[in-house]
């Protein structure tokens, strides 16, 4: 058992909702235990300059960022190296699995903001994301979903915490497309076994079954709701 009484290969609890934002074409609110935040989506929209367009698809856009008190250690206001790089690490992520073919000249906005943190904050954003852009009636191949593992004194464990993220000997991110097992993100931190690899990933793929259950249910909610 863990610090937290979870078993090695079970996931934080858990909430989702989407529509949760009046002025956005598509949003959504995630918690994974004490991390979460919100997502917001606005496009497909005309893309100014009209250089930056494409003309065969649209450009997908995301900005990822944290509130100065979502950590022990205030945070300083404004963009930073790491936001620039989960802001790229989401955009990846979700690439594959938007129609973006569908939407020439326009770009798609993704914004990401994280108000409390505690460990998975990319996963977190990735599955907020994922479920914003569903919630926009944006066309997709499959929703994204997220989940990270590490190793600890040997162990798997999935969806570490924060206590656990700092004594873990690895922390490996994954996303995928849970239909197909599609993989677009795999991502690892540290040091890790090889003979430990085929493990981790298995673990990894159902804990996003896990998820992607959990985000279904939350767009499923809303059109009951509003029947």
């Amino acid at each position: 058992m863990r610090n937290d009484n979870r078993e090695w290969d079970e996931i934080r609890k858990m909430e989702m909702r989407v529509g949760v934002l009046k002025n956005a074409n598509g949003s959504s609110f995630v918690r994974m235990g004490k991390t979460f935040g919100v997502a917001a989506v606005y496009g497909p929209k005309s893309l100014y300059p009209k250089f930056l367009q494409n003309f065969d698809r649209a450009i997908l856009r995301c900005f990822y960022s944290m509130t100065p008190f979502s950590v022990m250690d205030r945070k300083r206001p404004g963009p930073d190296r790491r936001s620039t790089e989960i802001s790229k690490v989401i955009k990846e992520s979700l690439y594959p699995a938007v129609f973006l073919e569908n939407f020439s000249r326009t770009s798609i906005d993704i914004f990401v903001h994280i108000e409390q943190a505690d460990a998975g904050t990319r996963c977190v954003g990735i599955n907020a994301a994922s479920l914003a852009l569903a919630d926009a009636g944006i066309p997709m191949r499959d929703l994204v979903t997220a989940c990270a593992c590490g190793v600890i004194d040997g162990n798997i464990a999935l969806d570490l915490t924060g206590d656990e993220e700092k004594i873990t000997d690895c922390d490996l991110a994954l996303a995928c497309m849970p239909r197909n097992k599609q993989i677009s993100l795999l991502q690892m931190d540290g040091n890790i076994e090889s003979e430990l690899v085929n493990n981790i990933i298995k673990m990894l793929l159902n804990g996003c079954d896990k998820i992607y259950e959990k985000q279904k249910e939350a767009l499923k909610h809303k059109y009951e709701v509003n029947e």
